[in-house]
């Protein structure tokens, strides 16, 4: 098995769940509070080892409480956390979560995911390796992220990103992925499949919701169907079938075989409410029938 290389954000969430969003000067009352380790590099790299994967972590967080307890959940996971990096005097990531009607609505605080850098990025790949899995996403300051591309490619390693929150500024480096992996808005926002397959040799896997996904490649495009279930919670359901996806090509699957595992690893983790509590173990996935 190939190793999986991940950069990408560290958050703690704090998730509420809601009837419905308020108005402006409007207060609520909402339930069932919690919070969980989340950022979707955390997410991705914890999708990844639980689903198989051979994971190191490359990230920052703070010199606070939930910086230490999200490198101690990393080494509970099995998930190599030498290049997790400490940042004094800035908190960890936070992301607060309004969940209403099974969807999310989100509000990001980068702490120290704006810290990461392009030495971090050096140090992280130095013994990487031609074949193997790079991963990630846009929670980190683009120029950094535009460098990692560039620097897994030159490695000769398979380059995975979750164009995730989009961001326009991340155009100039999709020349150096192999598969992007957006949903439905985010390729949108990013100029659409046509505007991609024809500026980059990439391909992508565009995520539909409870339609499934599609890959597009430059000849056609199919669609899958995924599970249908009652969703519960959608939170890291995208970053779960990034980290399947990640996992089974390391191990030497297609691209098919491996977005139909992520694919239905993420249904799963729409059942449960959280980011990372509700990612499932390889075993999980693997027992689940329709």
């Amino acid at each position: 098995m190939k190793r999986i290389f991940i950069v990408g954000s560290i958050n703690t969430d704090f998730v509420i769940s809601a009837p419905y969003m308020p108005s402006g000067g409007e207060t609520l009352a909402g339930s069932g509070f919690f919070t969980a380790r989340g950022g979707k590099g955390a997410n991705q790299a914890v999708a990844a080892s639980r689903l198989g994967g051979n994971v190191k972590m490359c990230g920052c967080v703070g010199d606070d409480l939930f910086g230490t307890e999200s490198v101690k959940a990393f080494q509970a996971e099995g998930v190599d956390v030498s290049h997790v990096r400490t940042v004094t005097g800035v908190s960890t990531g936070t992301a607060v979560i309004v969940v209403t009607g099974g969807e999310n609505r989100i509000i990001l605080d980068a702490g120290a995911n704006a810290c990461l850098t392009k030495t971090d990025i050096d140090v992280f790949l130095r013994d990487a390796r031609a074949g193997d899995v790079y991963l990630t996403q846009l929670e980190n300051p683009i120029d950094v992220v535009g460098y990692g591309l560039r620097r897994a490619k030159e490695k000769g390693m398979l380059v995975l990103l979750n164009p995730a929150p989009a961001n326009v500024a991340v155009l100039e480096y999709l020349q150096y992925c192999d598969w992007i992996i957006p949903n439905e808005t985010e390729l949108e926002i990013l100029g659409g499949a046509d505007k991609i397959l024809a500026e980059t040799q990439a391909n992508l896997i565009v995520t539909l919701g409870e339609k499934g996904y599609k890959i597009v490649t430059k000849n056609g495009e199919s669609v899958y169907p995924c599970m249908q279930i009652t969703a519960v919670d959608t939170t890291a359901a995208g970053d779960t079938l990034c980290g399947g996806m990640a996992a089974r090509l390391a191990d030497g699957d297609g691209v098919e075989a491996a977005a139909a595992f992520g694919s239905k690893a993420a249904t799963l983790a729409c059942t449960k409410k959280g980011a990372q509590p509700s990612i499932p173990t390889e075993k999980e996935v693997e027992k689940y029938s329709e």
